[in-house]
């Protein structure tokens, strides 16, 4: 059990059967009343993201998540098949729960498997990742007002807002977490 005074962002917990990360939170000491501590919280079985108010003081149950590192083979159907390199077993992990972390994915990819109590939640994909420019309009010239971009789709079917100078085939460094360009790689 942890206190819901103990919050740190990215902390995982265990509400009503439920497992949650946590995003955000505050303490409030209200001039009348009790204190409590308003959150911001991630489920980890279906992504949804909940507002939770606890009573200062007031304890929950501290999962704790076991991340596997794993190596993406291939996709057979709407399944994707994953490896542990060292044991090398194999383990499938249907569409619907890759649903965002597919616009990254691309084969022989190293990612983490989060698991609990033998539950495959989910993966963690790294913070960014080099995917390959498949097509992008050409850059028009005077067409270069301060910031300008156009749209470029990469090898794995992401479309990304680039700047002009982006050509077909550059290699391109990509934010996981928000889908963004980073730079060149």
């Amino acid at each position: 059990m942890i206190s819901v005074n103990e919050f740190k962002t990215g902390l995982t917990i265990e509400v009503d059967h439920d497992l949650f990360t946590v995003l955000d939170f505050q303490h409030v000491k209200p001039g009348k009343g009790a204190a409590f501590v308003r959150s911001k919280l991630k489920n980890l079985r279906n992504g949804n993201t909940v507002e939770k108010t606890f009573r200062a003081g007031e304890n929950v149950g501290r999962a704790h998540i076991e991340n596997r590192e794993m190596q993406y083979l291939y996709a057979s159907g709407s399944e994707y098949t994953f490896m542990d390199t060292e044991t090398y077993d194999q383990i499938e992990l249907p569409a619907s729960q890759l649903e965002w972390e597919l616009n990254f994915l691309k084969e022989n990819m190293m990612i983490q498997i989060m698991s609990y109590q033998g539950e495959i939640l989910g993966i963690n994909l790294p913070n960014s990742v080099e995917l390959k420019v498949i097509e992008t309009e050409p850059g028009v010239k005077g067409n270069t007002a301060q910031g300008a971009t156009k749209n470029a789709k990469v090898e794995t079917g992401l479309n990304v807002q680039v700047p002009m100078f982006i050509s077909d085939e550059d290699v391109l460094l990509i934010d996981t977490r928000e889908g963004k360009y980073i730079s060149r790689a």
